[in-house]
């Protein structure tokens, strides 16, 4: 299986990032993807990249960490997207859930970073906290544009609208959560455009939540999914794996 999307390069795993990656093996984690935050973390994301063969890093500027140096930080997107290949542009977006005080500049990086996707023939991951309608309306502007929703957790609407626009959806640890709705939603929309993910080390899946999530934790993901279409664990991993390497045009580590 393949963890679309764990930052497994972040401190909270400078412990024991080797055991980290060692127990996702165990379990059947092929590929980890490293999505980018901000020139902060890129040093340390390509690092971990270079030190473990099934990671894949991504590039782009978070939502979160756009502020009054966004133009510094996207010429520095830019720059590595030039100089060596990356699996995606990401993670990007909009994310209203703290304040809007940088709501356009955050819309401003957005255009930006998916021009610089379509420009490098690059899939888009998107971050969409309390703005996945927004980011929806902004990715309609860009016919032929694909990419994956990271962390969708909106409505059955809002998923079958991405779909219809060619989106996977990104499924994690939510989905275990009891009152979290995603359960009905991923019932709802199929398999089709589904695929894996942890965010880890945030939003561990059950019966882990609230403690630091990590890749191997991907098991549980699909797990919850099988249980959701009575279906064996191997027939999710299957389809999702087979989604997560069309989306990303790439074939999972042996």
């Amino acid at each position: 299986m393949i963890d679309t999307h764990a930052h497994i390069y972040l401190p909270a795993f400078d412990k024991d990032r080797e055991e980290i990656v060692k127990r996702a093996e165990s379990e059947g984690v092929g590929n980890i993807y490293l999505p980018a935050i901000d020139s902060s973390t890129h040093e340390a994301m390509l690092q971990t990249e270079k030190q473990f063969p099934h990671c894949r890093s991504m590039m782009g500027l978070h939502p979160c960490s756009v502020a009054d140096n966004v133009e510094k930080e996207l010429q520095i997107i830019q720059q590595y997207l030039q100089e060596r290949p990356f699996i995606a542009v990401g993670e990007i977006g909009l994310d209203f859930y703290w304040d809007k005080t940088y709501s356009d500049h955050q819309y401003q990086a957005f255009h930006r970073q998916i021009e610089l996707a379509m420009n490098h023939q690059l899939p888009v991951v998107i971050h969409s906290r309390h703005a996945t309608d927004e980011c929806i309306e902004v990715v309609k502007k860009y016919p032929g544009l694909r990419g994956v929703f990271h962390w969708f957790s909106g409505s059955e609407a809002q998923a079958r609208q991405l779909i219809t626009l060619g989106f996977f959806l990104g499924i994690g640890g939510v989905v275990t959560f009891k009152n979290a709705g995603l359960d009905k939603v991923v019932q709802e929309v199929g398999l089709s455009h589904l695929v894996l993910e942890t965010d880890a080390p945030y939003l561990s899946p059950v019966p882990h939540r609230g403690k630091r999530n990590e890749p191997a934790y991907t098991r549980l993901v699909a797990e919850k999914v099988a249980d959701l279409f009575n279906s064996d664990v191997s027939e999710i991993l299957k389809i999702t794996t087979a989604n997560a390497e069309k989306l990303f045009q790439m074939e999972e580590n042996p």
